[in-house]
């Protein structure tokens, strides 16, 4: 898990190298179909879906259409009327999803545009017959994937990047103003690996006995609060949540305990002010809150941790989960929980949630 996280700035580069080649086909059938497509839908559940929801804001923005993140298994056994007028992407890294093959068996049946995003072209989704994008970052060899979720929510924001120009929705001075970002982010991925990984060593020697964790964000970083509760709960086997700002503040607050541990994932976006608030009312209940933040932040009562990469907001969740992988990996190194052996092994066996 820790050689992906620190292999994250070498496989960037290699997308951003390749991703037209990689991208083509699904470029040119938005291009092509851009007047009937009226909003796209991502199939993908589990850390794929964590990555989708990081795109979204982006993709929306570009593209200037809705984009939808469904859950493939509520899709194929509760929507019967797919749209001929809707791009359908289904994201599978490894490939063995059987909820997403459902969807993507019954959008290929129907004849309708459905795209699957995978790493591996040996995989059974590759096999469903649907227009296959490889991933251009070989096969993840751990379950709890790290790599795979970062690439995924590269490749479909460079889709819009690349979709919005060739059809005339941003200028080229954005389009160049756009990859010149993505370029600033991977030529700052290794010290935001380093710096992260400093801050984390210093936050587990002071946190070591954790029992809740909540992770907040809004906005292209909701998906790395959902990817927070989804690592730390697979890796350390405790209660993690990855909560919406604004959904948290409906509700969940009122069920906070003194003992529970805040991380606040701050892209120093539109919900800034926001997010303040809810820090400010937390300070009041308890006191361990940490602020993971794309630039410097003052702050004399909160655990700050700054990436140092002052980019558009919507293109932070492309390195805002290292520190977060991080914290999953390194806390359940020193429970000794060990990571290359399944828990519960019986488990695919009797759901067959993979294939």
């Amino acid at each position: 898990m820790e050689y992906y996280i620190k292999s994250e700035a070498d496989a960037y580069s290699k997308v951003f190298k390749n991703y037209q080649q990689l991208l083509r086909p699904l470029v040119e059938k938005y291009k092509t179909n851009q007047a009937k497509y009226n909003s796209i839908v991502l199939f993908a559940t589990g850390s794929s879906s964590n990555a989708a929801y990081g795109a979204v804001p982006y993709m929306t923005e570009r593209l200037g259409i809705p984009v939808y993140v469904e859950e493939p298994s509520i899709a194929a056994n509760y929507h019967s009327k797919f749209r001929d007028d809707i791009l359908y992407v289904a994201i599978s890294q490894g490939g063995h999803s059987a909820s997403t093959i459902k969807v993507v068996k019954e959008l290929v049946a129907k004849k309708i545009d459905v795209f699957v995003l995978t790493s591996d072209p040996d995989s059974p989704i590759a096999q469903t017959d649907a227009q296959i994008i490889l991933m251009g970052m070989g096969i993840e060899e751990m379950p709890y994937v790290t790599l795979g979720y970062s690439v995924t929510i590269l490749l479909l924001i460079l889709f819009a990047v690349e979709s919005s120009f060739q059809t005339g929705k941003i200028a080229q001075t954005d389009y160049e103003n756009d990859k010149n970002e993505i370029g600033l982010i991977i030529n700052n991925l290794l010290e935001v690996v380093a710096v992260s990984e400093k801050w984390t060593d210093q936050y587990l020697a002071q946190n070591s006995d954790i029992k809740r964790i909540f992770f907040i964000g809004y906005g292209a970083v909701y998906g790395v609060a959902r990817e927070g509760e989804t690592k730390v709960t697979e890796t350390v086997h405790i209660t993690a949540q990855g909560k919406e700002l604004e959904e948290y503040m409906h509700g969940p607050y009122i069920g906070l305990h003194s003992s529970d541990h805040f991380v606040f994932i701050e892209p120093q976006g539109k919900l800034e002010q926001r997010s303040q608030k809810l820090q400010k009312f937390l300070q009041l209940h308890c006191k361990n809150i940490a602020l993971i933040a794309k630039k410097a932040v003052s702050s004399a009562d909160i655990d700050v941790l700054s990436l140092n990469t002052d980019v558009n907001e919507l293109l932070t969740a492309l390195f805002m989960t290292v520190p977060v992988h991080l914290l999953a990996y390194k806390l359940s190194k020193s429970k000794k929980i060990d990571l290359e052996h399944p828990t519960y092994p019986e488990f695919d066996e009797i759901t067959k949630s993979k294939i």
